[in-house]
């Protein structure tokens, strides 16, 4: 039996037992902390062990005791890919007597024999280091047992020398090590980082035409210019005719309707081609070099789903479900019914061959430039097989993010971040209400969840369309805009039909919108300037110029003194950079109150003196009061964006 005395335990972060990674940017770090003590009065080091996955050896840095009673230490994670981590602990004999030592020297008690001791644990300590380091040890323990000039002996022990001595060279007594293959993935910053535009292709030309890549490309200016980073199409691949669905969902539709780009496959091809009324493929990889150039990612859907049409049903029927009467299933979801999708059997006798087939399409559009997928509805296919398909494009393609849009239980959204997605989908949509909104981010930002789930907040998609939206006017828009792009390091709009206030739902109760651009070819005005156009361009600008606004994980909620306005502070770890907003969910009325300046989390420490400036609106104020007051007319913007600059205070509070 292993005999050990620490105990180590409550370790953060640790997600499922080691089983899943959490995730880190370069240049950011991990804290890790637990709960470590041991039976008895003895002295405990603890230490993080951590290396990167090309390092041969371990790197350690000693975990401090804090005045929760949690020990913790920070490695930073320099570069990409993985870091491991482990802590050990022990009792250090030496350490204990020299604290002991020092309390009895403080209460004035004899020390000669304590000193002797001290001598004797040098020696035995000397024993488990090389020769040069145990000669240091040998040699101080030679000057403890110096009895002739006691109170040479007393300022020696007493000195910062000695203390250095006792810090670094520890005396290790039955180590506890703390090791489940902890992982840390190190990814990209656009991982946590990240402003994304979803707009239909085939929307992208004028005159009722069907757009193209051409079309789409000539939009890359104007898209460039509202301060968007991703550029995301639905599907691109050509539209199955079998259950083709029509205007609103109609289950019939029309000669011209042009179908849902999720039903993918006909004879045209199937995920590895392009619709043809869209181009090329040449187009769409000039396409691409061009987004690069105005600096975007171009993110394609991955919609593992097939339309009766597509080839692979022909090729592959293994691959799907097949009923009593020889017909295929289609997908459902009650009430949604997909007549115009067949979902893949994943548990096909001949899952090995499905699973490399769909990861062979991620290789080939990873080929064509793409370093950004979002998946739709990857709740409806295995965690293992997500798992697998990501940790194989990351072992050789370790920039490429995956966005899991999944609207599901928050037990499986928080397994498919576990297993690789770099981003998810959220229920920001439905949080419309100062109480739902904060106690949400509290969840999505603690202490567990926040290691593995990075949330993108969307204030709309093309299958929502939000109650609080229909009919809504500019004021409640510009709100879930400044919310999503402030709350969230990562956010995204279904572009044209949010910058452009589409409004209308359908009639049925249902939370859709009417003529809905997943069945029908739109034409937007694109040379349309409007106040949402304005209003993205600003707070896009603002994201990229305060690096407090690049994470989710700093966000520090704040008192206000009315139900109507929320207040929250977020900073970047050194506090140059600090961001305050304050946002009011009352979109009729104007509402004022005072706000609580969080001297804490400002790292204030007398009196208040702050200057803060509305990025916003252009305003400054100088705040000298605890709390402050504060107005917001919704009409006007319904959220102040303030970066504060803490002022340089006297010694003497006046």
């Amino acid at each position: 039996m292993k005999r050990s005395r620490v105990v180590i335990e409550n370790v953060i972060p640790e997600i499922n037992d080691g089983h899943y990674y959490v995730k880190r940017t370069q240049g950011g770090g991990v804290v890790v902390s637990a709960d470590i003590f041991a039976d008895g009065f003895d002295s405990i080091r603890a230490f993080v062990l951590y290396k990167h996955e090309s390092d041969k050896s371990w790197h350690d840095l000693e975990m401090e005791l804090e005045a929760t009673g949690r020990w913790s230490a920070r490695f930073v994670t320099e570069k990409r890919g993985f870091y491991h981590y482990k802590i050990e602990a022990w009792v250090d004999r030496l350490k204990s007597w020299y604290e002991k030592f020092l309390r009895k020297y403080q209460n004035g008690e004899a020390l000669q024999l304590e000193v002797l001791v001290g001598a004797q644990i040098l020696e035995q300590t000397s024993a488990n280091y090389k020769k040069k380091d145990a000669e240091i040890l040998k040699n101080a323990a030679a000057s403890l047992s110096n009895t002739k000039d006691f109170d040479q002996t007393l300022e020696y022990v007493l000195s910062e020398e000695f203390k250095a001595l006792i810090d670094t060279y520890p005396y290790k007594l039955f180590p506890t090590v703390y090791d489940k293959n902890f992982r840390a993935r190190v990814g990209s910053h656009k991982g946590l980082f990240s402003t994304w535009y979803q707009l239909f292709p085939r929307s992208a030309g004028k005159n009722g035409k069907h757009g193209t890549f051409k079309d789409v490309e000539n939009l890359l200016p104007r898209i460039q210019q509202l301060g968007f980073d991703v550029l995301y199409f639905p599907p691109i691949h050509p539209i199955g005719k079998t259950n083709r669905k029509g205007k609103n969902n109609a289950l019939e539709a029309g000669k011209n309707d042009p179908g849902s780009p999720w039903a993918i496959g006909s004879k045209e091809g199937g995920h590895k081609d392009i619709h043809p009324e869209l181009g090329t493929m040449k187009d769409f990889e000039k396409l691409v070099k061009a987004a690069e150039k105005h600096e975007m990612d171009i993110a394609l859907d991955l919609a593992f789903q097939c339309s009766p049409d597509h080839p692979w049903v022909k090729e592959h029927p293994q691959w799907f479900r097949w009923r009593p009467d020889g017909t295929i299933g289609f997908a459902e979801n009650p009430p949604y019914v997909y007549q115009d999708v067949v979902p893949f059997d994943f548990e096909t006798d001949d899952w090995e061959n499905l699973w490399n087939a769909l990861l062979d399409i991620v290789l080939f559009w990873i080929d064509k430039g793409i370093q950004i997928f979002r998946v739709a509805v990857p709740h409806t296919k295995p965690l293992p097989f997500w798992e697998w398909l990501i940790s194989e494009v990351n072992q050789n393609h370790p920039d490429v993010i995956f966005l899991s849009a999944a609207f599901a239980s928050e037990k499986l959204m928080s397994a498919l971040s576990k297993v690789g997605f770099t981003q998810s989908y959220t229920y920001f949509m439905w949080k419309d209400s100062k109480e739902l909104v904060e106690n949400y981010m509290r969840e999505l930002t603690g202490p567990e969840m926040r290691q593995y789930f990075r949330p993108s907040f969307w204030p709309n998609v093309p299958d929502v369309l939000p109650y609080h939206l229909m009919n809504g006017e500019s004021n409640i828009f510009a709100q879930r805009l400044l919310l999503a792009a402030t709350l969230s390091s990562s956010y995204g709009v279904y572009g044209p039909a949010f910058e452009f206030m589409e409004n209308r739902g359908l009639p049925n109760g249902r939370d859709e919108y009417l003529n809905s651009e997943k069945f029908e070819i739109k034409n937007w005005d694109w040379d349309q300037q409007n106040r949402l156009t304005v209003l993205m361009a600003k707070i896009n600008k603002i994201r990229k110029e305060n690096p407090a606004l690049q994470s989710t994980f700093n966000l520090q909620f704040t008192n206000a003194d009315n139900d109507e306005l929320l207040s929250y502070v977020k900073c970047n770890d050194d506090r140059s950079n600090i961001i305050w907003c304050i946002a009011s969910f009352d979109m009729v009325h104007v509402q004022s109150g005072f706000v609580q300046v969080p001297k804490d989390v400002l790292g204030i420490q007398r009196r208040v003196n702050i200057r803060v400036h509305d990025l916003l609106t252009g305003e400054s104020y100088n705040w000298f009061n605890d709390w402050n007051y504060v107005e917001l007319n919704p009409s006007r913007y319904p959220m102040h964006i303030f970066k504060v600059e803490v002022v340089d205070q006297p010694s003497v509070e006046l």
